[in-house]
């Protein structure tokens, strides 16, 4: 066994790993921290395939940015661990036919076939002035260029319900209402007492 497989299967394994935590943990941070693992890992496969750039802005965007978003949601949401407990049982069969589902949609559309390796071996070395970079964006918004769009449109929704999230009322918790505050006049706030002088003896 050569040793760059020996680092695939070292980082599959500890990836496998990692994402099973992330789904059986029942406290949500470490979940999100398993998650980071989950992304170091990746970035590691990603690396041995010689994608670079894809590696490197996983570690930068996800593990840099959107998992430090997960968790201040994850603190700001206040996120009830009983009900969510209770729920998991409940719940378990739907999730794991929709596993299934997900694997076996996985492995018709990531099928080795699709990537003219239908006979499993390896591709073709890259030249030495390759840049996967622009090999990637030229890939992106030509043949790619709608469901590059349609990731940006529920990315956006996604960033607009994280929002709503965020802003929605609670009874316990005071709020800044600027229109009421721009509305006061000076005769609600401000009261004068006229008062009788008084002579110090």
């Amino acid at each position: 066994m050569s040793f760059e497989k020996f680092l695939f299967y070292l980082f599959a394994a500890i990836l496998v790993g990692a994402a099973l935590m992330v789904i059986s943990r029942k406290n949500p941070v470490h979940s999100a921290l398993f998650l980071v693992l989950a992304f170091f890992n990746m970035a590691g496969i990603w690396m041995l395939a010689e994608a670079e750039f894809l590696a490197i802005v996983l570690v930068l965007v996800y593990v840099g940015a959107v998992m430090v978003l997960f968790l201040f949601v994850i603190m700001m949401l206040d996120v009830n661990l009983a009900a969510m407990r209770a729920g998991f049982i409940r719940h378990l069969p739907v999730g794991i036919v929709v596993a299934a589902l997900m694997l076996a949609e996985m492995v018709l559309v990531l099928g080795p076939k699709h990537f003219g390796l239908a006979k499993y071996a390896a591709p073709e070395a890259a030249p030495a002035d390759y840049n996967n970079t622009a090999e990637l964006g030229i890939s992106l918004f030509t043949q790619h260029l709608y469901a590059l769009e349609i990731a940006a449109v529920i990315l956006l929704v996604a960033m607009i319900a994280a929002i709503s999230l965020t802003l929605r009322k609670r009874p316990d918790t005071k709020r800044q209402d600027v229109g009421s505050q721009h509305m006061v006049k000076k005769k609600d706030r401000l009261k004068i007492v006229k008062m009788a002088a008084e002579e110090k003896g």
